[in-house]
């Protein structure tokens, strides 16, 4: 969380200057754009990194403004190319996140919670929710909009993991057997059995062992089926409830989620009221952090170290942008704690 404060501003500041009419910002200007205490740290971010940000001695007529360097533009513009080569994915992924809501159909408000998490473009309400009408609506009921899936896809009524689990050489998951020995992480072969990840000081007793391995070995309903089928209060119910969980972080670029992001789906996705204790429960899948203002939940096997193993066509934007500051991605695995998820 630490190391992605920087580029954080870094892209809201490119994005900034991009969207004047004339590609230069007024200094001036500034705290209109991010505020009073934003402004200054943005200034140190301006003044910190000259091979992304040019500014300007200003004159009688024009007062000093920030561009973007020739070098920055250059790798700027494919951003363009970037944004279509993530269409597809998102139109998909927009999917499949309404195919986990229990009526098919999420309020526009709660999607503009986690539309920079999922990757949509700023104005994809305009730009791409249109372009696909046989598959997206929009709905006014009760005076809110709501975004309805208008078609099943079912080739899309596939979760991540089971995606993963056919790519390992368990393609059917229905009569796929589980065979499972007393593993000191908890981690067994087996359809419906998750990647488990401990962090390096935890010593699970043998009671505990065998708890995990019960619950891995248990078969469970996909979260693609409508929750209300099912009993709360029944073990299977409980273990589809993580998957559910697995899969939304799945959909999104960087594989986590604020906690409130997760709470906003509460009645869509039918989540527990201690949503919290269930996420604390299995640490071995999602991973916690209260780094800054807001409770961050990680989705463990996406990460190796502090680095997110499949990137998405606009996070590749993103790292080959930021390597204009002259950090690289393998920076950021040396930089962050060894043991940050694990």
């Amino acid at each position: 969380m630490d190391l992605n404060k920087k580029p954080s501003v870094i892209r809201q500041l490119k994005s900034i200057i991009q969207n004047q009419k004339h590609q230069f910002l007024l200094l001036r200007d500034l705290e209109k754009e991010v505020g009073f205490v934003g402004k200054w740290n943005s200034i140190a971010t301006i003044e910190k990194y000259p091979t992304i940000f040019h500014v300007s001695s200003g004159n009688s007529r024009i007062p000093p403004a920030v561009t973007l360097t020739a070098k920055a533009e250059k790798v700027a513009s494919k951003e363009t190319e970037a944004r279509k080569e993530m269409e597809p994915i998102l139109v998909n992924n927009m999917k499949k996140l309404l195919m986990l809501s229990v009526d098919c159909r999420i309020r526009m408000d709660k999607i503009e919670c986690i539309e920079a998490a999922l990757g949509l473009p700023p104005d994809y309400k305009k730009s791409l929710i249109p372009r696909y009408p046989e598959f997206f609506a929009v709905k006014n009921i009760n005076g809110k909009d709501y975004l309805q899936l208008e078609n099943w896809d079912s080739s899309l009524a596939v979760t991540a993991r089971e995606d993963k689990l056919a790519a390992n050489g368990v393609s059917d998951i229905k009569q796929r057997s589980v065979t499972a020995k007393m593993a000191k992480d908890g981690n067994i072969s087996g359809p419906f059995a998750f990647k488990l990840n401990y962090p390096v000081g935890f010593r699970p007793n043998v009671s505990y062992l065998e708890e995990v391995i019960r619950w891995q070995k248990m078969d469970f309903p996909s979260p693609y089926l409508n929750a209300r089928r099912f009993d709360v209060a029944d073990p299977k119910a409980r273990k589809r409830v993580v998957a559910v969980l697995h899969e939304v972080l799945s959909l999104t670029m960087e594989k986590r989620m604020t906690s409130a992001q997760l709470e906003v789906f509460h009645s869509e996705l039918m989540l527990p009221s201690r949503l919290l204790l269930c996420l604390i429960k299995h640490h071995g899948i999602f991973y916690i952090t209260n780094k800054g203002s807001k409770s961050t939940v990680f989705l463990k096997e996406a990460y190796e170290g502090s680095r997110l193993i499949d990137k998405c066509p606009l996070l590749k934007f993103y790292d080959e942008f930021m390597a204009l500051t002259g950090r690289t991605d393998a920076d950021l695995s040396k930089t962050g704690s060894s043991q940050f998820l694990g």
